[in-house]
C-alpha cells in the first residue's frame, strides 16, 4: 500500500477529502440557488425552462456534472467511513459523559441530518434531473419556435411543489442542510489547517450566514409555490401583495 493510499484512508486523510468536497459541494449550491430564482418570474416558466435547457445541453456544464457526482460520492463515502471507524474504535462507551456539555448539537447529528438531506437528495434527483435528463417530462409548446420544444421542467416543478408530503420533506431537508452546512463550513477549514485567532470567528459568522441565506432560499420555493400559487404557477387570487412585489424583483 502506497504512502498516498495510508494517507487518504486514515482518519485524518478521510476528514480532508470530506472538508475538499464540502467546500467545492458548497459552490454547487451557490450556482444552483441562483439559477432556480428563474421559478419566481412571472413569464410562465419560460427563463427557468431557458436555463434548465441550456444547463442539460451545454457539454462544459455535463463534464462538470461527473464532477459534482465524484464529489457527493467521495462526501457521502468518507463520512459513512468516518462514522464507522469512530464507533470500532470506542468498544466500550465513558462512564460518564456529557454529551450535550462537551460538543454541539449539530456535532453529534450531522449523521442524521446528513441521513435526512441524503433521502431527499435521492428523491429529488428521481424527480428533476432524472426526468429532464432521460425524458419523462412535457414539452413547452405554443407559437414560439425558440422555445416550444424544450422540456417544461417549470411544470413539473410547480406540479411537484404542490404536494403537501414533498414540500415539507423538500422543507426539512433544507433546514438539516442549514445545520450540515452551519457546523461543515467551519469545520472543513479548520480540517485544512485554516484556524487561526483573528480570522476564525469570521469564518464561522460567514459560515452561519452561508447556511441561512443557502437553506431559507432554497426552503422559499417550495413554500411560495404551495402558498401562493395555483396549479400553473401562477399567483392565487388571494396572494398578498408584497410576495407578488418580492417575486417580481427577481
Amino acid at each position: 500500500m502506497s504512502w498516498i493510499t495510508k494517507t487518504l484512508t486514515s482518519s485524518i486523510g478521510r476528514k480532508i477529502i470530506m472538508s475538499v468536497t464540502g467546500l467545492f459541494l458548497c459552490t454547487f449550491l451557490v450556482v444552483h440557488l441562483i439559477g432556480n430564482l428563474q421559478l419566481f418570474k412571472h413569464d410562465q416558466g419560460a427563463a427557468f425552462n431557458t436555463y434548465s435547457h441550456f444547463m442539460g445541453t451545454n457539454p462544459v456544464i455535463r463534464t462538470i456534472e461527473w464532477g459534482l457526482v465524484l464529489g457527493f460520492g467521495f462526501h457521502i463515502f468518507e463520512a459513512w467511513a468516518l462514522t464507522r471507524r469512530n464507533k470500532a474504535a470506542r468498544t466500550q462507551g465513558y462512564a460518564q459523559w456529557h454529551a450535550e456539555k462537551n460538543s454541539e448539537w449539530t456535532s453529534r447529528n450531522m449523521g442524521i441530518l446528513g441521513t435526512i438531506i441524503l433521502i431527499f437528495l435521492l428523491v429529488h434527483l428521481y424527480n428533476f434531473f432524472w426526468r429532464a435528463r432521460f425524458g419523462g417530462l412535457p414539452k413547452v409548446g405554443g407559437a414560439n419556435p425558440e422555445v416550444r420544444d424544450l422540456d417544461n421542467l417549470y411544470l413539473a416543478v410547480v406540479d411537484s411543489f404542490h404536494v403537501w408530503w414533498y414540500v415539507l420533506l423538500y422543507v426539512l431537508a433544507q433546514i438539516s442542510l442549514g445545520y450540515h452546512l452551519w457546523h461543515g463550513f467551519r469545520s472543513g477549514f479548520q480540517t485544512l489547517g485554516l484556524n487561526h485567532r483573528k480570522y476564525t470567528p469570521l469564518i464561522k459568522y460567514v459560515g452561519y450566514v452561508f447556511a441561512v441565506v443557502v437553506s431559507a432560499g432554497f426552503a422559499s420555493m417550495p413554500l411560495y409555490f404551495f402558498l401562493f400559487t395555483n396549479a400553473q404557477g401562477e399567483l392565487a387570487a388571494n396572494a398578498p401583495s408584497l410576495v407578488h412585489t418580492v417575486a417580481s424583483a427577481f
